[in-house]
């Protein structure tokens, strides 16, 4: 945390990105609760937790870059004094490295958020560390999951899908079955990237399978990052399809997520996801939709502050270019609102 100013400018490593698969024991040795610190019980537990839901629900309403200060201080003092203290007994342990396991990963997404994304990376092997330290059951292949979309998402698929394995077998079992649906459309999505469509679509079906078997399941707090599972597995599902060309399906799926999730807590997650099924719409030449649910997403951007929103409008705005040019009505409104929306959100 001290050096962030270096560790924001570092690079996405593909050496680390394979460091989970071949030395997450050697991470998880390297955390150790120091002890001689105050006696650690449930209630400090508590408190923190409830604080890291308090950010959780603001990062999501706010964005990555709201509170991002003020959290990562929360980071450096009350989560690293809780994890050197000593605890009341081994569940008292295991619960406080798993909630400063969830810190360090919202500290990572955070960072993804802002397009930091080696301090992202660096923030989630961390979080692994404090994961198997803690020893959890499904939490560490929870972490390795988030690392495997990191690199789906940066178009570096080298060991996505190797992580989204390792991550889904430690998890096996241990969890619920929404939670098993988080895990399976994630193996699926990795599958699509490396061009095994057939797989892919199976997994996209044992996800909707799990999904459907677990209503009522109690999903762990560290796997409500991005909110109701469901909603999650929506969107995903939605980045299987897209990736393997079905740009129906994509736009379907992309507006179940973005109706899955309360608009009040999830604006950045439904923005965005608002956004994707609007390019898969302009695809299949759908523009006057496509603008009206681009629209949709700007409205919702209100009050975020996030570099992949911002992102998400510049990209809309270059899209809508050969719209403007043919003098397509709608396009030239919706891109006056872009206009208008970037110069306030310098």
């Amino acid at each position: 945390m001290h050096r962030r100013r270096f560790l924001s400018a570092s690079a996405y490593s593909m050496a680390a990105a394979a460091l989970p698969l071949q030395a997450v024991q050697e991470a998880a040795a390297r955390t150790r609760t120091v002890r001689g610190g105050g006696v650690v019980g449930h209630a400090d537990v508590v408190a923190v937790r409830d604080v890291v839901k308090l950010f959780m629900d603001m990062d999501e309403r706010h964005g990555g870059q709201h509170g991002r200060a003020a959290f990562a201080q929360y980071l450096i003092t009350d989560v690293a004094e809780l994890c050197r203290g000593r605890f009341a007994d081994d569940d008292v342990r295991a619960d406080a490295l798993s909630v400063a396991s969830a810190a360090a990963h919202l500290c990572g997404w955070k960072a993804y958020d802002s397009g930091e994304q080696g301090l992202a990376q660096r923030y989630y092997l961390q979080s692994l560390a404090l994961a198997r330290a803690s020893g959890v059951p499904g939490q560490d292949g929870f972490v390795m999951r988030t690392m495997s979309q990191q690199g789906m998402k940066l178009h570096r698929p080298e060991h996505c899908l190797a992580l989204a394995e390792t991550g889904w077998d430690r998890a096996r079992g241990y969890v619920g079955r929404q939670v098993e649906a988080l895990f399976a459309v994630t193996h699926a999505h990795a599958l699509a990237k490396t061009g095994q469509a057939r797989r892919a679509l199976a997994d996209v079906q044992l996800a909707e399978t799990a999904l459907a078997g677990g209503t009522g399941d109690e999903v762990p707090f560290w796997a409500l990052v991005w909110g109701p599972p469901a909603a999650t597995v929506h969107s995903r599902t939605a980045k299987v399809f897209e990736t393997l060309g079905d740009r129906h399906n994509a736009a379907r799926q992309y507006a179940t997520a973005a109706a899955s999730r309360p608009g009040t807590t999830y604006a950045r997650i439904i923005a965005l996801d608002l956004v994707a099924q609007a390019e898969q719409l302009a695809k299949q030449d759908n523009i006057e939709q496509a603008c009206a649910t681009w629209g949709r997403a700007i409205d919702t951007m209100a009050g975020v502050k996030s570099a992949r929103t911002l992102k998400a409008v510049r990209s809309l705005r270059s899209d809508l270019r050969p719209y403007r040019t043919r003098g397509v009505r709608a396009a030239t409104e919706l891109d006056e609102r872009a206009h208008i929306f970037l110069a306030h959100h310098r």
